[in-house]
């Protein structure tokens, strides 16, 4: 049986592929890396990029940390145990081109190491997934983004892709808003062995998720950078990041828990964009594209 040491390793792998192929794609900004340790146990690699060609911002978040679950948490999980072990890489790109979508994924692995060998099934699982946050949708763009992802979801299981989709179109909503994040993608949680599924199967799904980042995101990426854009665009973009912050900072399972669990808040809240504006009130011009973008972030849209 796969164990905590080689995911945690084999992430580690997916993080340097990642940091290079994104580096090669900006041509010009590379990461900056600071190792850092958690107090109360393990540690990660957080790997910034800035003020490139293309990527004003990004992060690409490796972790293995582990000690004892705060009393929130527990009840949150509905676990009684208090040891966890928990690793995974956590990724977010803010380009500085309005066309350019923002994107993010995240896969992880989760364990109760205090429930081996007591005679049950150790509390472990799988968690990710991927998802889009275009300034401006672009039908094409969204097909291209969904049909990569089913693919990668179909290699491992017939059920994964419309599953998933639709846990990510319900997770990734902004309800004080009454608006999806972005055009979606896939998300899943708690995912474990069962008749169908063995670890193994789910470990595979995780790291080829993992590795469909640099071909999904370098395609959209060089389908939009050369494209011209006017003052008036980038305030939309800015308008959208906030969006983004909102959602990372009032709902986000990930930002939760690395609070909760003393994590390192500059790790953790990489995911902020570098600049967003609130206007109050804002809203679109009748039959502009910006009306378009807000009409299609909604739940429920087949993109395949």
């Amino acid at each position: 049986m796969i164990n905590k040491e080689q995911i945690a390793e084999d992430y580690t792998q997916i993080q340097d592929e990642i940091c290079a192929a994104l580096e090669l794609t900006d041509g010009k900004a590379i990461f900056e890396e600071e190792l850092w340790e958690r107090d109360g146990g393990g540690g990660g690699r957080t790997r910034v990029i800035q003020n490139g060609n293309i990527l004003e911002k990004g992060g690409v978040n490796f972790s293995a940390v582990h000690g004892h679950l705060p009393d929130t948490l527990k009840r949150a999980l509905k676990v009684d145990q208090d040891d966890f072990f928990a690793t995974g890489v956590s990724i977010v790109i803010h380009p500085n081109h309005p066309m350019v979508p923002i994107i993010h994924m995240n896969i992880r692995y989760f364990e109760m190491p205090s429930s081996f060998g007591l005679g049950k099934e150790p509390l472990r699982w799988f968690g990710g997934g991927i998802d889009l946050t275009p300034h401006y949708v672009f039908e094409e763009d969204a097909r291209y983004f969904h049909m990569y992802l089913k693919s990668v979801c179909d290699a491992c299981h017939h059920d994964f892709y419309h599953r998933f989709k639709l846990w990510a179109d319900d997770y990734f909503f902004i309800k004080h808003r009454h608006e999806t994040r972005g055009i979606g993608g896939i998300f899943y949680d708690r995912l474990t062995a069962n008749d169908d599924l063995t670890w193994e199967n789910i470990f595979e799904f995780s790291k080829a998720l993992g590795r469909s980042f640099i071909p999904i995101y370098t395609e959209l990426v060089n389908r939009n950078r050369d494209k011209v854009f006017t003052p008036v665009q980038q305030e939309w973009q800015y308008q959208r990041r906030s969006r983004y912050a909102e959602f990372n900072l009032v709902y986000d399972a990930g930002t939760k828990f690395g609070l909760e669990t003393n994590g390192r808040i500059e790790s953790i809240l990489m995911s902020l964009p570098p600049t967003a504006k609130w206007f109050y009130n804002y809203q679109p011009e009748a039959g502009s594209e910006e009306e378009k973008t807000l009409s299609l972030l909604k739940k429920g849209i087949d993109w395949v």
